[in-house]
């Protein structure tokens, strides 16, 4: 019986109304092509990187590499010659910027240094290709480069051959001109290989390896060599054994979160479309009505009336899933063309990774698409199921009952709030995710308990109107048909609540952050160095010392910028060395304040993400750091210290974890003064452009007429305003998100409307006869509709202030280690909620203009 309905009777009322389907049908799609895009986009780049990793660190069984600074080389003589040790390659990377053209712009370039005589067996991907007609022993040659295609076309290189131009590379405040001869066949970012003794030796860094890897003699357990190796005698601090799988896992590690938390941002839009879906249908299902009585009448059970209305929510859902992974499908692959691999969180800068489609990812988005389909459609399916078939025909509609008891959502608020206080999961706030559900859903259910205490309030001011007396009277006592009419527009105005909070309290922490961290109006600093490596480190203190002695200076402050490999399995910690003074709170935005260093200690300042990932406790010694802190490199030379954590500060740059020292203990314990950054306050009277020539013109006479030109200044004004539009742009697609949620909320309310005056025309006629004019009725319907989106902006802005708590002090910590200071924006807050109820009360006005279309007089003449 249900395949002849479905083709009969369902069938014609999606031939009579196919635009309101449509709409409910591209509610789904939109939110599984979102969330099946950002999958999709997400697990390409990570797929792309791993094979990028592979090509490149080729398929050891173990890396060696230093927690701090760089490896020995006597190291490598050490590990080859061990019995358990099948083959060892010694690495050597430096990340550079080149050019070959002087009219492009420099591109980003990873230099490798190999051993070209173990790289067919460790690495065939970096194995060299030379061009035809090349010296075979090229690959040996100094300054003499093979390049990888993604460098090939970054550089604007065509066919490599004898004519092609050297290309410059600059590294620090140095400048190289290397040869290429040929190619390697390693996907990923730009790189370039060449023999490693020909990098130590044009990068002056003799002596220093980057890591070690070994391929173990058949059998040999890896845990085993590492224990071997670490009691050898002479073997030095700071050495990190790690899994070939390590990098791959930091950065997946890293990532989750972020990924995470933008496919539940994706989410949203199925969250919503549900309710569009459940709008659409109880509209179908009010204007049915009379024809499921009549098949009740003729034998349809209750359960196959259900059936029937949950098999077309189901349909609907069906169509929009299908459509929706091909739509994300399509999304993902002009996203990884024009966007690469990276969607605004830095984890997957200069990835170009192909498409890679997943069907049980796609499956799984395709049942998200349905269960929302058929969670909308529940509510509206039981009302065909429990419609009473006499009443139905005589058309004199529901009755608003007393609908859910309060208790329930009280009891789903608490356990909400209750969720929120549980730990994350594997780095994600599942718990935090299931309490933001747990809230909306209560807080709807909680909708006709609301409606009844406020409209009770408001009672006694429409005494003496009768239509607004009317109106507010007929919402009140319909307050279960609330949940029905602003559901939607609830569960959109607290998401769209929620994120603006969230939003704006993140986007005034980072701006006090970037306040606090950028005390100078000028900073300078070399233009080809990495952000956190010691390749930064070129300022020497006597240069220092000569720009502070500058008459437009007034002041000058060196800072250090290091890394420290604290966890194989986890990306480097940022070492921040800078002068803190008497009071670090001051210099860094501490959490509280500053505890007293204990005699013969070493005070640190960890961020909050150091606390989270390894449990460093502000007024405790930190043992992990001290074992750790002292590189190979200086072993012999460093003294040991133990490190006391004297405070925890905010950090919005750095996910990973950053620390910050003295830069009087980090030029003791390391014997290395140098600076990466000078932070320039100009002299009283004195403006930045005088500092700017001025300080140039020492870096000339100190540093040398090449490398004063690769010195770059910039404006503390320049960074703050790039950082605020780089967050802006990042989050430019929540304020879509806001827009489409509310949008799909204020459609339910004019669906939610149309089913209630089809369901009323009895109750029009009546008050027709009574002497109501056509506009006063409607009038009453849009008096209703004001009075249930008001309490809707109520409960929408209450639940919304409720899951931006959650937000603001559960997720943001739980998802990226640190905190922020919350912000209502009261005014904006205000004006979304007044804009909510005038546009609810319009569309409920031209929804009861549409739909109540019947003639009074043939209404009431039904009912005899």
């Amino acid at each position: 019986m249900l395949p002849a309905l479905l083709r009969s009777f369902s069938w014609a009322a999606l031939r009579h109304h196919p635009w309101r389907s449509a709409a409910a049908v591209a509610a789904v799609m939109l939110g599984v092509a979102l969330g099946f895009a950002v999958h999709v986009i997400n697990a390409s780049a990570l797929n792309e990187f791993a094979q990028a990793v592979r090509s490149v660190n080729g398929q050891p069984d173990l890396e060696l590499r230093a927690a701090q600074g760089t490896l020995p080389e006597a190291l490598y003589g050490l590990v080859a010659t061990q019995p358990q040790v099948q083959l060892a390659s010694p690495w050597l990377e430096q990340p550079v910027r080149a050019t070959a053209d002087p009219a492009r712009a420099p591109v980003a370039l990873r230099v490798v240094g190999a051993d070209a005589l173990v790289l067919p067996a460790m690495a065939p991907a970096l194995a060299p290709r030379g061009f035809d007609g090349a010296d075979r022993l090229a690959m040996l040659a100094p300054a003499t480069v093979f390049l990888n295609p993604a460098a090939q076309q970054a550089l604007g290189m065509g066919t490599i051959d004898a004519r092609t131009p050297a290309l410059q590379l600059q590294t620090g405040l140095s400048t190289h001109s290397v040869r290429v001869a040929g190619t390697v066949a390693a996907g990923g970012p730009p790189l370039a290989v060449m023999d490693i003794g020909a990098a130590q030796d044009l990068f002056g860094r003799a002596g220093q390896l980057t890591r070690i890897d070994l391929r173990l003699m058949p059998g040999t357990a890896a845990a085993s060599v590492q224990q071997a190796l670490a009691a050898l005698p002479g073997w030095p601090a700071g050495v990190q054994f790690a899994a070939p799988q390590d990098e791959v896992q930091r950065v997946d590690s890293l990532s989750r979160a972020y990924r995470v938390n933008l496919t539940v941002l994706a989410l949203v839009a199925l969250f919503t479309g549900a309710f569009l879906v459940y709008s659409v249908l109880a509209l179908s299902v009010a204007q049915r009505a009379p024809q499921f009585a009549l098949l009740a009448v003729l034998g349809a059970t209750p359960r196959e009336r259900l059936a029937l209305v949950l098999l077309e929510s189901c349909a609907l859902g069906l169509i929009g899933s299908v459509a929706g992974i091909a739509l994300g499908a399509a999304l993902a692959a002009l996203a990884l063309t024009m966007l690469g691999g990276d969607l605004g969180g830095g984890y997957f800068t200069g990835v170009q990774p192909a498409l890679h489609f997943s069907t049980p990812a796609a499956l799984v988005y395709g049942l998200l698409g349905v269960a929302a389909a058929l969670v909308g459609g529940w509510w509206p399916a039981r009302h065909a199921q429990q419609l009473a078939p006499a009443q139905t025909l005589k058309g004199l509609g529901a009755h608003g009952g007393r609908g859910a008891q309060a208790w329930v959502g009280l009891f789903l608020i608490a356990a909400g709030a209750f969720l929120a206080l549980l730990p994350p999961v594997f780095g994600i706030p599942l718990a935090a995710y299931g309490a933001v559900a747990l809230l909306l859903i209560g807080g709807i259910a909680l909708l006709p308990w609301l409606v009844q205490v406020l409209l009770t309030r408001l009672r006694p001011l429409a005494v003496g109107h009768t239509l607004a007396l009317l109106a507010l009277e007929r919402a009140r006592r319909m307050r279960a048909s609330a949940a029905v009419a602003v559901g939607g527009v609830v569960a959109a105005l607290s998401l769209a609540v929620a994120l603006t909070v969230m939003v704006g309290s993140f986007r005034g922490s980072v701006s006090q952050w970037l306040d606090s961290v950028l005390p100078a109006p000028l900073y300078l600093r070399a233009t080809a160095v990495s952000a956190n490596g010691d390749d930064g480190a070129v300022f020497a203190p006597a240069f220092a010392d000569a720009v502070a002695r500058l008459p437009a200076v007034a002041r000058v402050q060196a800072l250090r910028t290091s890394r420290l490999q604290l966890a194989p399995d986890r990306a480097p910690v940022a070492l921040l060395a800078q002068p803190l003074g008497a009071d670090p709170g001051q210099v860094l935005p501490l959490l509280g304040a500053a505890l007293p260093v204990p005699a013969g200690r070493v005070g640190v300042y960890v961020s909050e993400a150091v606390v989270d990932l390894y449990n460093a406790q502000p007024g405790a010694d930190w043992p992990q750091l001290s074992d750790v802190f002292k590189a190979p490199a200086h072993a012999g030379q460093a003294p040991s210290a133990t490190f006391f954590v004297a405070g925890v500060w905010r950090d919005y740059m750095r996910q990973h974890g950053a620390i910050a020292m003295d830069t009087h203990d980090f030029a003791r314990l390391t014997g290395d003064a140098r600076a990466s950054n000078l932070a320039l306050w100009p002299a009283p009277g004195s403006t930045t452009d005088a500092l700017r020539l001025q300080v140039l013109a020492q870096a000339r006479q100190s540093l040398g007429e090449a490398a004063a030109e690769s010195l770059e200044f910039v404006a503390a004004d320049a960074i703050r305003a790039r950082s605020l539009a780089i967050f802006d742009r990042s989050f430019a697609i929540t304020y879509w998100l806001q827009a489409v949620a509310v949008g799909i909320g204020l459609f339910g309310v004019a669906a939610s409307f149309s089913a209630q005056v089809l369901a009323r025309r009895k109750e029009f006629g009546l008050l027709a006869h009574l002497g109501l004019t056509r506009r006063q009725i409607l009038t009453v319907v849009a008096g209703e509709g004001a009075a249930w989106t008001a309490v809707g902006a109520v409960a929408g802005t209450l639940l919304g202030l409720a899951v931006a708590v959650v937000l603001v002090h559960v997720v943001n910590p739980q998802s990226f280690h640190w905190t922020m200071d919350m912000a209502v924006p009261w005014p904006r807050l205000l004006a979304l909620a007044i804009a909510v109820v005038a546009v609810g009360t319009l569309t409920a006005w031209l929804a009861g203009r549409a739909a109540a279309t019947n003639d009074a007089v043939m209404a009431v003449k039904e009912d005899w």
